[in-house]
C-alpha cells in the first residue's frame, strides 16, 4: 500500500475548499518575507527564455525566518499549517520537520498556493521551543542567471504558518507568522530551479532555529501582500533512493563521476577543506568524448556551489541542495582552494539522492524475456524521474506539465503507482488554467505563454475531458468528475468554435514521430487526424459522463455532436479504395480504431492496413507521442499482441531496445536516443500499459470503474515462457501468473473481494480446459478465445491443446 504521510489525510478532507485563507485555519496568521518586491519587478506570466538584458542577474536574497516560543503546559496536541514559496524547509528546534522536498507543490501562484499540515508534537518540548524556516525560489522567482527555460517573478519568497497548540487541560494557543518574526539572509545565495544553488557555508549561523539565539544582525520580518491558500492536493516529493559511485575518472584537474543510473536526483557530498574552499558540481545525462559532462541537451549552465566554512577530515562537511534538483547520471566535480597557496578541498564521499512523489509500488511485472524486463525498469525510471507535484516532460530543462502525457502515459503510471491525487492535483491546475473561451492550454501551471502552435493543441487540452474520465475509471472518483464537469463542457465547446465542418487542424498533432526527416513536428500523419480523433473521443467522454451525471440532455446533445464528427472524419480521412486512413498511417489508423471512428463493418480491414503497414517496415513503428499508445491499444484490442511483441522485442530499429543499446538507462525523448534531446523523458512509454494489460491481460471492462468487473486477458506470444503480475488496484490486488510450454497454458488468476471477473483464455476449438482441477465441459469458444465468468477467489486454469 502506498507510504501516506498524516498530513495527507487531511489534505484529502480539506483540498476542496474555496481558495482564500480560512480564518479556522490561519486565525491572525500574516503572509511575511524578508523584502517585498517593487511592482515593476513582477513579471507574470513568466517570460519565454531569458528576458531582456537590461533586466540584468535579478538575485534575490533567500531568508531564513525564525520565531521563539513557549510551551506552558502538557500537551494534547500540536498542528502546524504551513506555506513558504518558492519552497520551504521547515524545522523546529533545529530539526527538520517531516521527510518531503521541494513543499509546497507548484501551482500558478496568481491563483493559488497550497500548504502543508504537520502532527508535530514530537518536536515540541515543555518550556523555550523554536521555529525555523528558509525558503527558496521554485518556479515563484527565477532569477536572470544561468540557464532558464523561462524568466520571471510572483514576488520575492514568502511564508505563512500557523501552529495551533492544544493542552491536555483543554486550553489552546496559536503562533502565527507576522512581524514579530525575525529574518536574515540564509547560507543559500544563489537558487533557481533550473539554474541550481549556490551554498556559502561561512555565512551559517549555528543555533539560529533553536531557542535561546541571539539574532544579533536580523530584523523584523516585513507583512507583505497575500496569496489564495488551498491543502495540498498532490503526493510530497521525497527522496527515494540512493545512488552510489559506480565509477570516476579524470580529466585534467577535474573528476568526473559515474552513478550508472539517469534520473531525476540531488547529490550529497562530504567534504573536508579550509576556511573558503570551494566545490563546484556540474551534472549531466551524458557525457562529452572527452569524458566531460555534456549538459548542451537538458540546460546549461546548471551548477552546485558549496564554499566551506573549514574543517578537518575527523569532522567533514556534508551538503545537500534543498530548492532544486536535476536530471542526471553523471556528476563533474571542480575543486578550488579559497587560498592559491594552499592545497584543494578533498571530496571524501559523493552520492546522488533520486527524488519522487511516485510514492510506493503498486503493481509487480516480470517475465521471461529479458529485453523487456529491461524496457519495464527503463520507462519506470522515466516515470519517478517526472513524477513530482506535475507530471513534468523532463527533469531538467523543462521541469513542465505538459499535458497530453497526463492522459496517455495515465495509465501505464496507474498500473505502477496511486496516482489519485496527481490526477486531482491535474484537474485542479487546468481549471485554474482555463480561459474565458474555455481554452486549455499545453502546460499546466502555465508559467509562461508559448506561442501557436505550443500555446495550445488539441491533443494536449483534451486531458481536460480525458484526465477525469480515466480518474473516475481507475480509482471510481465520481467526486472529482462531477467538479470538473463545468471545465469539461467549456473546452469541448471551445473546440467545437475552433473546428470548421466538425474538423480540428490546429495543433502539434503527432509529435516526434519517425519519419524521413528529424523528428518534431509530425511528418507521418496528415494535419486534423489526431486533433479530430481526439476530439470526437472527448465529445463520446463527455457523453457518458453527462449520464453518468445524470445529465440526459447533455448526454444526447453530445452523442448527436459526436456522431457529425465521426461522419466528417471518415468522409475528410478514409481511403475508401485502400479501406485505410491517411495513406496507411499506424497512428491514424490506430486512433480510428481505437476511438471507435472506424464503422463496425469496416474495423477488420483497417486493422489488416496497420498491421501490414508495420510488417512491410520489418515490424519498425513510426508513431509519436500521441500516436503511439493508440497503435498499442489498437493491436492489443484486435488480439494482435503478435505483432506488438515484434515491434518491441528487438533493438536494431528506433524503439526501447535501440535506446538500451545504445547506453540508455531512462526513457528518452526520441526513439532514436538523439544526444541533441533530453535522454530522461516521459512522453513514450505506453508499453508498459501493454505489459500488465496485454501480457499479463490485467483490465477492467468497459462499464467498470475502480476495477469492480475486472477482464483477464494474457497474450501468451513470442518466445515469452511465463509472465509474473500484480495489480494493486481501488478494489484490492489482482494477481496473475501465466506459464506455457508446447501444448500446455496455465494461468493462476486471484481476483479481489467484492470484485467479478471474465476470464479470456487463449484457446483452440479442440482444447480441454481445466479450473482448480475440474474440466469445464461447456466453454465457449469465439476467435480463439474463452470467457469465463468467476467471482472473487483465486483460480488456477489449464489449457491443453
Amino acid at each position: 500500500m502506498m507510504k501516506r504521510c498524516w498530513c495527507c489525510f487531511i489534505i484529502l478532507i480539506l483540498s476542496g475548499n474555496a481558495l482564500a485563507q480560512d480564518s479556522a485555519i490561519w486565525k491572525n496568521a500574516r503572509w511575511i518575507a524578508y523584502e517585498n518586491i517593487p511592482d515593476s519587478a513582477i513579471i507574470v506570466p513568466h517570460i519565454h527564455g531569458n528576458g531582456k538584458k537590461a533586466w540584468g542577474p535579478r538575485k534575490d536574497v533567500l531568508p531564513m525566518f525564525r520565531k521563539e516560543f513557549v510551551v506552558s503546559k502538557p500537551l494534547q496536541a500540536a498542528v502546524l499549517y504551513v506555506s513558504g514559496l518558492g519552497q520551504y524547509e521547515l524545522s523546529i528546534n533545529g530539526a527538520k520537520t517531516g521527510d518531503c522536498f521541494l513543499e509546497p507543490g507548484w501551482t500558478d501562484y496568481s491563483r493559488a498556493a497550497q500548504y502543508v499540515t504537520y502532527d508535530v508534537k514530537h518536536q515540541l518540548k515543555q518550556g523555550a521551543n523554536a521555529i525555523g524556516m528558509m525558503l527558496g525560489n521554485g518556479f515563484y522567482y527565477i532569477p536572470g542567471e544561468r540557464y532558464r527555460k523561462m524568466t520571471g517573478a510572483y514576488g520575492y519568497p514568502k511564508m505563512i504558518l500557523h501552529l495551533q497548540l492544544q493542552y491536555t487541560d483543554g486550553s489552546t494557543a496559536d503562533i502565527v507568522s507576522d512581524e514579530t518574526w525575525q529574518t536574515a539572509p540564509s547560507p543559500i545565495y544563489f537558487s533557481s530551479i533550473y539554474g541550481g544553488e549556490d551554498y556559502d557555508a561561512q555565512r551559517e549561523q549555528a543555533g539560529w532555529n533553536h531557542p535561546r539565539f541571539k539574532a544579533d544582525g536580523w530584523k523584523s520580518a516585513l507583512l507583505t501582500q497575500p496569496v489564495p491558500l488551498v491543502a495540498q492536493i498532490n503526493a510530497p516529493v521525497r527522496k527515494t533512493r540512493r545512488y552510489e559511485v559506480r565509477k570516476y575518472w579524470q580529466v585534467s584537474d577535474t573528476t568526473i563521476y559515474d552513478f550508472g543510473q539517469n534520473t531525476a536526483a540531488v547529490p550529497q557530498i562530504q567534504v573536508w577543506g579550509r576556511k573558503g574552499d570551494t566545490i563546484r558540481l556540474f551534472p549531466g545525462e551524458l557525457v562529452n568524448k572527452d569524458g566531460t559532462v555534456n549538459q548542451k541537451a537538458t540546460g546549461s549552465p546548471y551548477v552546485l556551489t558549496y564554499v566551506l566554512r573549514g574543517s578537518t577530515v575527523a569532522e567533514p562537511e556534508v551538503w545537500q541542495p534543498r530548492f532544486t534538483y536535476y536530471g542526471h547520471r553523471y556528476i563533474q566535480v571542480v575543486r578550488l582552494a579559497g587560498n592559491k597557496q594552499a592545497g584543494k578541498p578533498e571530496l571524501l564521499s559523493i552520492n546522488n539522492d533520486a527524488i519522487s512523489s511516485a510514492g510506493d509500488r503498486m503493481g509487480i511485472f516480470s517475465c521471461s524475456n529479458d529485453l523487456l524486463n529491461k524496457i519495464f525498469i527503463l520507462i519506470d525510471h522515466a516515470i519517478t524521474s517526472n513524477t513530482m507535484s506535475v507530471f513534468t516532460d523532463c527533469p531538467h530543462r523543462e521541469k513542465l506539465g505538459w499535458l497530453e502525457q497526463t492522459y496517455l502515459m495515465g495509465p501505464s503510471v496507474s498500473y505502477n503507482y496511486d496516482i489519485s491525487t496527481h490526477y486531482r492535483k491535474a484537474i485542479f491546475d487546468m481549471k485554474n488554467a482555463q480561459y474565458p473561451d474555455g481554452k486549455i492550454p499545453e502546460i499546466v501551471p502555465e508559467f509562461t505563454r508559448f506561442t501557436a502552435p505550443f500555446d495550445e493543441s488539441p491533443e494536449w487540452g483534451s486531458a481536460a475531458v480525458i484526465v477525469p474520465w480515466n480518474n473516475y475509471r481507475w480509482y471510481g472518483d465520481k467526486q472529482s468528475i462531477a467538479e470538473a464537469y463545468d471545465m469539461m463542457q467549456q473546452y469541448v465547446a471551445y473546440l467545437k468554435g475552433r473546428s470548421n465542418k466538425n474538423i480540428i487542424t490546429h495543433g502539434l498533432g503527432d509529435w516526434f514521430d519517425i519519419g524521413p526527416q528529424r523528428s518534431g513536428f509530425s511528418q507521418m500523419t496528415k494535419m486534423g487526424i489526431t486533433a479530430t480523433a481526439t476530439y470526437y473521443y472527448d465529445l463520446a467522454i463527455m457523453a457518458r459522463v453527462a449520464k453518468l451525471l445524470g445529465k440526459k440532455k447533455d448526454a444526447s446533445a453530445y452523442n448527436k455532436q459526436a456522431a457529425k464528427v465521426k461522419t466528417a472524419f471518415n468522409k475528410t480521412f478514409f481511403d475508401r479504395k485502400h479501406q485505410q486512413y491517411d495513406s496507411a498511417s499506424q497512428t491514424a489508423n490506430a486512433m480510428a480504431l481505437y476511438m471507435h471512428l472506424v464503422p463496425a463493418a469496416k474495423r477488420k480491414a483497417v486493422l489488416d492496413a496497420l498491421v501490414t503497414d508495420i510488417r512491410k517496415r520489418n515490424n519498425a513503428l513510426t508513431a509519436g507521442d500521441i500516436g503511439y499508445r493508440y497503435v498499442l491499444q489498437a493491436l492489443q484490442e484486435g488480439d494482435r499482441n503478435d505483432v506488438v511483441f515484434d515491434m518491441n522485442s528487438r533493438d536494431d530499429v528506433p524503439g526501447y531496445g535501440y535506446q538500451i543499446r545504445h547506453g540508455a538507462t531512462a526513457l528518452t525523448e526520441s526513439w532514436q536516443a538523439y544526444e541533441f534531446v533530453s535522454n530522461n523523458h516521459f512522453m513514450l512509454g505506453h508499453l508498459m500499459e501493454w505489459f500488465y494489460a496485454g501480457l499479463a491481460g490485467i483490465s477492467q471492462a468497459d462499464t467498470s470503474a475502480g476495477f469492480r468487473h475486472i477482464i483477464i486477458k494474457p497474450a501468451p506470444v513470442g518466445d515469452i515462457r511465463w509472465v509474473h503480475s500484480r495489480y494493486g488496484s481501488v478494489a484490492g490486488t489482482i494477481a496473475v501468473d501465466w506459464k506455457k510450454s508446447d501444448k500446455i497454458f496455465e494461468l493462476t488468476v486471484e481476483i479481489p473481494p467484492n470484485s467479478t471477473a471474465t476470464i479470456c483464455l487463449p484457446a483452440k476449438t479442440n482444447a480441454v480446459i481445466t479450473q482448480n482441477a475440474q474440466k469445464l465441459s461447456k466453454v465457449m469458444i469465439e476467435n480463439n478465445r474463452t470467457a469465463i465468468k468467476v467471482s472473487s477467489g483465486k483460480y488456477l486454469f489449464t489449457v491443453t491443446e
